[in-house]
């Protein structure tokens, strides 16, 4: 199963190497990672994808990257409400002629184009991974001629969604 792990790191040199090689020690497949500035200016937060088999295993990483010298915190937020994106750049083969046809076909993505040339459109795609692969396969059949993915990033939403069932005035 995929989950989805943030760490928060002191922003110095070698961090994202020890993070990812104590990763590799014990085996874990990074499906996607990034790492960018929080805000606060000397901390930066790491959101990983990982392919864990064993629910043992992901609680054994949790344990062992917190005790990392420049870890800060570590979530498996996988099982919490939250907001998880990627962007993808896609550079498509796209005659004049059939431009109109590829933009009605795409427009539920609410896709940007960010460059344009005689044959070529290059699209910018926000939104869950499962979005940006519809979109690819979507599009792929026109001639997909460069593509780049991001990673996905997450955030936890300030309001979980409760187990307990709401209790009712109106009986």
């Amino acid at each position: 199963m995929k989950r989805v792990i943030t760490v928060i790191v002191i922003n110095q040199s070698g961090v994202l190497n020890r993070v990812t090689g104590l990763l590799m020690k014990r085996q874990f497949n990074i499906e996607s990672i990034t790492v960018g500035h929080t805000e606060q200016p000397n901390f930066s937060k790491m959101t990983f994808v990982v392919h864990v088999e064993d629910e043992n295993k992901i609680e054994q990483l949790i344990k062992q990257l917190s005790k990392q010298i420049d870890v800060l915190k570590v979530n498996d937020i996988t099982d919490k409400s939250i907001v998880l994106r990627e962007l993808a750049l896609v550079k498509v083969i796209s005659p004049p002629n059939t431009r109109l046809e590829m933009n009605a076909i795409i427009e539920p993505f609410r896709p940007q184009v960010i460059d344009t040339a005689k044959n070529v459109v290059t699209y910018q795609v926000v939104g869950h991974p499962e979005k940006i692969d519809a979109f690819i396969e979507l599009i792929r059949p026109y001639g997909i001629k460069e593509l780049t993915r991001t990673g996905a990033t997450a955030s936890v939403r300030e309001t979980q969604k409760s187990d307990q069932p709401l209790l009712s005035i109106l009986k």
